[in-house]
C-alpha cells in the first residue's frame, strides 16, 4: 500500500515567502478561511455551484468523468470586473492534449459570481500574484471542476504534468467524496526537485508560480466497489498582460 504524504502547509504570514523561494505554497483550510476571510456558511454557498456543472464535451480521451464551467475576470487591486464570455484557449506548448483549440465552456452561474466571498477570493489571489510579479492588473480565468468515477477512473489532469502559461495558479481543494487517489504533485520545471501530497481539507489551497514549477494530480477511483465518487476543485489562474489567445 502506498503511503500518503501530508501537505507541507505554511503559516499564513509565510505564504508569499514560500511562493517566492520554493515556487509553491500550501495553505490549510483554517488559513484560507482567515485569509479570505470567509465563514463556513459562505464557503458552503460557493460550493453549491458545483452541483450544476455541465459535462466537459472536449475530452480527447473520450472520457465522461469531468464537468466544469469557465469565466474570466480582470482584477486590479480591489476592483474586480467580469469579462465578456470567451473561449478557454491554451497553446500546445502548455497543453499537448487539449491545446490549440477553442473550448467554449458554460460560464459560471451569476448567483455564484455575485457572492461577496467570490469577489474577496479573486482580490486575494490578485494580491498574491502582485506580491510575486509586481502590482498590475491580472487577467483571471476561473474553472470550477468536478472529476468523478463514472468511467471507473477519473483523471484530474489528463494532459499529465504541465504548466498553464500564466503567472500564478491557485488550486482549491473544495471537496472529496467516496474516492481514493487524487494525489497532487509539484515538480521544479528546470530541476530534479519535487513534492507529492494529498489535499483532503475542504478549501485548502495550493498556490503555484507557473514559471518555476509543473504540476499534476493522479487519477481517482471509487473508495468502495463501483460507488460513484467525486473530487471538486476550483482552479484560478492569474496572467499579466492579457488572456491567452488574445
Amino acid at each position: 500500500m502506498t503511503s500518503e504524504f501530508q501537505p507541507p502547509y505554511v503559516p499564513l504570514p509565510g505564504v508569499h515567502g514560500a511562493l517566492k523561494s520554493l515556487g509553491f505554497a500550501l495553505l490549510s483550510a483554517a488559513s484560507v478561511a482567515e485569509w479570505l476571510p470567509a465563514t463556513p456558511a459562505e464557503l458552503d454557498a460557493l460550493h453549491a455551484g458545483w452541483d450544476h456543472l455541465p459535462a466537459d464535451g472536449y475530452l480527447k480521451d473520450g472520457g465522461r468523468y469531468r464537468s466544469r464551467r469557465h469565466s474570466c475576470f480582470v482584477v486590479d487591486g480591489a476592483r474586480v470586473q467580469q469579462s465578456p464570455h470567451r473561449a478557454h484557449w491554451q497553446p500546445l506548448e502548455y497543453n499537448a492534449l487539449h491545446g490549440g483549440m477553442q473550448r467554449w465552456f458554460e460560464p459560471m452561474e451569476p448567483a455564484t459570481v455575485a457572492l461577496p466571498v467570490w469577489n474577496r477570493l479573486l482580490v486575494r489571489l490578485g494580491e498574491a500574484a502582485s506580491a510575486l510579479r509586481g502590482a498590475q492588473p491580472w487577467h483571471v480565468e476561473a474553472h470550477p471542476f468536478r472529476i468523478d468515477t463514472t468511467d471507473g477512473i477519473g483523471r484530474p489532469t489528463p494532459e499529465g504534468a504541465h504548466r498553464d502559461g500564466v503567472d500564478l495558479v491557485a488550486v482549491f481543494m473544495v471537496a472529496r467524496h467516496g474516492i481514493k487517489g487524487g494525489e497532487s504533485r509539484v515538480f521544479e520545471a528546470n530541476g530534479p526537485g519535487g513534492q507529492r501530497f494529498t489535499l483532503r481539507e475542504p478549501w485548502s489551497l495550493l498556490l503555484l508560480d507557473d514559471a518555476r514549477v509543473i504540476h499534476e494530480s493522479t487519477p481517482i477511483q471509487p473508495l468502495e466497489g463501483d460507488a460513484l465518487g467525486w473530487r471538486d476543485t476550483l482552479v484560478v489562474t492569474c496572467r499579466a498582460g492579457g488572456f491567452q489567445g488574445d
